[in-house]
């Protein structure tokens, strides 16, 4: 699935990955793809970008996810 993260100043992140894991406001959730269309809002934790056995890690202190046939718009603070 396609990821991108952008803040107001810069793009974080922008590619390929297999796993999504965000701080939901409601408790920590998880983005594989295919996954169900879904915006949410997020709260300030870690985004784990999963892609090809890597793993990376990108503080945000909050923001709002889309999911829409296969990617992923986070839109953090």
């Amino acid at each position: 699935m396609q990821v991108e993260i952008i803040t107001p100043d810069t793009e974080i992140f922008k590619g390929e990955a297999e796993l999504v894991q965000l701080p939901g406001i409601d408790g920590s959730f998880e983005i594989l793809n295919n996954h169900a269309p879904l915006i949410s809002a997020l709260q300030k934790g870690k985004i784990k970008v999963k892609k090809s056995g890597t793993e990376k890690f990108y503080e945000i202190n909050g923001g709002v996810i889309e999911v829409l046939e296969n990617k992923v718009l986070i839109l953090a603070e």
